[in-house]
């Protein structure tokens, strides 16, 4: 053998398999002074270089996820935390009353807490942490949370406030820790955790009882554990440490989901890398097939079982808790109310005859019961209400009539000689507790006029056998019906089985229901109409419970099926989906993705005492991050083009590394962002604040770039220079986040955007007003009375408005100065009306409990405050009364068409005038007595209730002896006199 022969060095092993360590005597001489197993080939290098890696050696040695913290950095988060800590809790107890979206998320919690079933379009998580710390407070559920402004009585508030507070605390830590292991430099990862801790719009979503706190607190914590577990992946897989970060980024990514959908686009920016990952893998041929699939598998047990696993998890605690019936009911079907306590139903009658009393259920809208109650439509033939009810009642009750003139065949089948209901019976239903038959005429419906609808009403009266517009015929869906259980259900109405629609005799429109509600004179229920070219959908009816009285006790009994978990969560998701998809009403502070980025407008979240909160960013730090997008997208086009051209810009480990780092920051912002541009529902400014998050980090991340060969010294002087900045922008719109006194002046040099509406005659002109409660005057007008002689109402009290002009007059100029300061300001700030929180679709949808609650009275004309109120009896002249005695007279009894005109006008003209006596003038005084006043909260407004005589009598759940009464009355007017 040769002398100088040498032998081939081995082949380099692939990366991520780790490398052999060293021999117990080193190979090393003067020349080689590293270990020959750290020396790599080109291919080596280059993968090194992009992990941030010395030339030429790979690190042997490396800390969990990436992260080397030194001790000083310890001690520099805490600092971080106590400073977050500060900003956010701050004055959090104020104000002590509803702000904003706490409408809805406050209520929730209630919910919770009474175990009363309720529907809402983001998952459950976020508000089980706000209800959990509610409940360990003793919070009793008993606080409505109904408009903004009212004050919390009973309520811990503060505690529920500071479980997102918390959570955007920690949010700061993590920005550092994600920066970090993304092996950018302390100083950096401390500007970025100050972007996040001085950013207006966090702070002040982070303060108050919402869920984009939580949000973004899960967002966070995902991308840092997936950083982590990219770079234990880079090092060395499979070990322990791999499957910890592995795990922890599946359930992170379960939380964030579980928070709101917005956290989908989270996990499709793991996702992404991940695909991204396994394509490096699958392509790399040092990698054998057995490898991959590992590699495979674990990622998909982790990042999409577990994940969805906690997602279900959640919604199981949801369904636990809330066992018991609420206003979410009524969006559910049939099979899942009846899982919910108070709405189980016992075993009922499968055969359906004609004497059988039943109750109709609408299918498709979750309407509820076909109903009626003795109120009359305002409008058209002013006939009884037929509606849609979600609750149990006994006037839903209706009786089947035989409607033919010819009774139907007798089934041999049928016990006692019963006559089943089949398929083109014509039959009549007869509403059990006021004795009226359910009536279709051709009059169009109060709400939906259009010439395809007809009005539903019920009409008739005890012992009146109705008449043709009474008459409806009965189709079987057959489709719709077909059960394995019940192969009868085709064939005749069965309980529960079939699906039917109901025709009109005369007009042949189909019984019809759909999401429109009544007004306030129909307690907001759900209409019922009768359509001529009706959707088959919205036209199908079902027979939830049939009782006939001969019917035996041990006859066939049918009830629902309850479905379990996978059902429920199933159709719940259906119902957030659907419901999601159609909040496109506008919102007076709405606004489009186009503005976020730009910070175009906020959000007002709370007015009062001259106080505001209002939803706004930090626009230093905002605008800063929109610019690094930009730049980003600019410098990355430029590179490929120059690769394009021939330029070796990605041999640069510099360039590789942080085109990594700013390319996956850039692909989370454009996936929180991008999806918006797509959806039509009703959007905010805070849905923003996940994309926002990583355009902080992207700003950042470019900044690391920019400054990575500055001396250390000069780069903390630019950093320095940048958080004073953001700390100065912060502290100048501080007041709206606080919702602490601020002045005119100040006010209106902050508008910087001439779309940002927030009010600035809201404030006071000093910040000395707001310790001593004092107030600008407000000028009054003088009231001066006098007495006249009116030729109907005698003497009364007005107002001497020429006394009043000579006396201002007189006056001088005394509040000249201040009404033309008040008219410049009105020329330079918008009027902002009262903050409104979100819509809560689930909150508007389900109709008034008509049970428990009076009728509502029409509204009062408003009273002007500065005019007499004069109440006087007014006499009327013989002529007069004449003429109205011969118009009432001329009104004649009529029947047909399904409508009763009595006299009875005359007769309740009379019985007003009868009961009508003299009373006294009466003036009221146009000085309002003010209101107590609470510094922090809006004054709750007790609306006057009615007495017990009026409800009853005005109800629509009257009982059978006044319907009875009324029908007899309107009926035949001359027996009741």
């Amino acid at each position: 053998m040769s002398g100088n022969f040498r032998a081939r060095r081995p082949a380099s092993p692939p990366p991520g398999a780790g490398y052999p360590p060293p021999t117990a005597v080193p190979l090393t001489a003067a020349r080689f002074p590293h270990p020959r197993q750290d020396h790599l080939d080109a291919d080596a290098r280059r993968e090194a270089a992009s992990k941030g890696f010395a030339p030429g050696r790979l690190k042997s040695n490396i800390s969990s996820g990436g992260l080397s913290i030194t001790s000083g950095e310890v001690k520099l988060l805490i600092g971080l935390v106590l400073v977050a800590a500060a900003v956010r809790l701050y004055r959090i107890s104020r104000p002590n009353s509803v702000v904003f979206d706490e409408v809805h998320f406050g209520k929730f919690a209630s919910r919770y807490i009474k175990t009363q079933y309720f529907v809402d379009v983001h998952p459950p998580l976020a508000k089980l942490l706000i209800t959990l710390a509610a409940f360990l407070f003793g919070y009793d559920g008993h606080f409505d949370f109904k408009d903004i402004g009212k004050v919390y009585e009973n309520v811990p508030y503060v505690a529920m406030r500071m479980v997102p507070a918390l959570l955007g605390v920690a949010t700061v830590p993590l920005a550092y820790l994600t920066l970090r292991a993304l092996d950018c430099r302390a100083t950096t990862s401390l500007v970025a955790a100050l972007f996040i801790t001085f950013e207006n719009g966090l702070v002040t979503q982070s303060r108050h009882i919402l869920l984009d706190s939580p949000l973004i607190f899960f967002t966070s914590l995902s991308i840092f554990s997936w950083v982590g577990f990219c770079n234990e992946d880079k090092h060395k897989p499979f070990t322990d440490s791999w499957w910890t970060w592995l795990v922890l980024s599946g359930l992170s990514l379960g939380a964030v989901v579980s928070c709101k959908w917005v956290g989908l686009f989270t996990i499709a920016t793991v996702g992404f890398s991940t695909i991204y990952q396994l394509w490096v893998l699958i392509t790399d041929i040092r990698i054998p097939p057995k490898l991959f699939i590992r590699h495979f598998a674990a990622r998909a047990l982790c990042l999409i079982v577990i994940p969805v696993l906690f997602y279900m998890t959640m919604f199981q605690i949801h369904f636990l808790i809330l066992g018991s019936s609420g206003e979410g009911d009524g969006f559910m079907s049939s099979e899942f109310q009846h899982t919910l306590g108070g709405r189980g139903m016992e075993d009922t009658f499968a055969d359906v005859a004609l004497g059988s009393e039943v109750t109709f259920r609408h299918v498709n809208t979750q309407g509820g019961y076909l109903h009626s109650h003795p109120s009359v439509y305002p409008g058209g033939s002013k006939q009884q209400q037929i509606t849609l009810y979600p609750h149990r009642d006994h006037n839903n009750d209706w009786r089947i009539v035989n409607a033919t003139h010819i009774d139907p065949p007798v089934i041999s089948e049928s016990p006692n000689g019963l006559r089943y209901i089949t398929p083109g019976m014509r039959i009549k239903l007869r509403h059990i507790s006021t004795e009226k038959m359910l009536h279709s005429h051709d009059i169009r419906p109060p709400v939906s006029e259009v010439e395809f609808q007809n009005e539903v009403s019920a009409y008739g009266a005890p012992g009146f056998q109705g008449d043709a517009n009474d008459d409806w015929i009965l189709e079987i869906d057959e489709v719709a019906s077909r059960d394995r259980r019940d192969r009868e259900a085709v064939k005749r109405l069965r309980t529960l089985r079939t699906k039917f629609r109901l025709r009109h005799a005369l007009t042949g429109c189909y019984l019809f229901s759909h999401k429109v509600k009544l007004p306030e004179w129909g307690f907001e229920q759900q209409e019922v109409t009768c359509n001529k070219n009706a959707v088959r959908a919205n036209s199908l009816w079902f027979v939830e419970t049939a009782m006939h009285p001969d019917l035996p006790a041990d006859a066939p009994k049918v009830n629902y099926r309850l479905p379990g978990f996978f059902a429920k969560f199933l159709e719940l998701q259906q119902v957030m989906w659907t419901t999601n998809a159609g909040l496109t009403d506008r919102h007076l502070f709405d606004s489009r993705p186009d503005a976020w980025p730009r910070l175009r407008r906020g959000i007002n979240f709370w007015v009062k005492d001259h106080r505001q909160i209002y939803l706004i960013g930090n626009p230093m730090v905002w605008w800063l991050s929109t610019l690094a997008v930009v730049a980003y997208v600019g410098v990355r086009g430029l590179l490929i083009l120059r690769e394009k051209r021939g330029f070796k810009d990605f041999n640069n480990s510099t360039v590789v590394k942080y085109d990594g780092v700013c390319g996956f920051l850039f692909m989370g912002w454009a996936l929180h962002y991008g999806p918006f541009w797509i959806m039509g529902r009703q959007l905010f400014l805070h849905h923003y604040f996940p994309a926002l998050y990583f355009a902080i980090l992207l700003s950042c991340g470019i900044f690391d770039f920019v400054t990575s060969s500055l001396r250390p010294k000069i780069r903390l002087q630019i950093a320095a220079v940048l958080c004073i900045l953001a700390i100065w922008n912060f502290s100048k719109f501080s007041p709206l986040a606080y919702g602490t006194p601020w002045t005119k002046q100040s006010c209106e040099a902050a508008k910087w955007g001439k779309h940002w509406d927030f009010s600035c005659n809201d404030f006071l002109d000093n910040l000395s007003q707001y310790n001593t409660g004092a107030a600008p005057p407000t000028p009054s007008k003088a009231i001066v009375q006098t007495t006249i002689s009116d030729p109907f109402r005698g003497k009364i009290v007005v107002e001497d408005k020429a006394a009043a002009q000579r006396q201002q007059e007189q006056q001088g100029n005394v509040h000249e100065e201040f009404i033309e300061k008040a008219k410049q300001e009105e020329n330079t700030s918008v009027y902002i009306p009262k903050a409104e929180p979100g819509r809560d679709v689930f909150a508007e949808a389900p109709v008034k409990d008509i049970r428990s609650q009076n009728v509502p009275q029409p509204p009062k004309a408003p009273q002007e405050d500065e005019e007499k109120l004069i109440s006087s009896v007014v006499p009327q002249s013989p002529d007069m009364e004449q003429q109205d005695n011969d118009k009432v007279a001329e009104e004649e009894e009529t029947v047909g068409e399904g409508k009763y005109i009595g006299n009875t006008a005359k007769n309740n003209k009379l019985q007003m005038n009868a009961e009508k006596e003299p009373e006294k003038v009466q003036i009221q005084t146009s000085s309002p007595v003010p209101p107590e006043e609470d510094v922090e909260g809006m004054d709750p407004v007790i609306l006057p209730a009615l007495n017990d005589e009026q409800a009853k009598e005005n109800g629509p759940l009257g009982e059978a002896d006044a319907a009875a009464d009324k029908v007899a009355k309107e009926l035949f007017p001359e027996e009741a006199e």
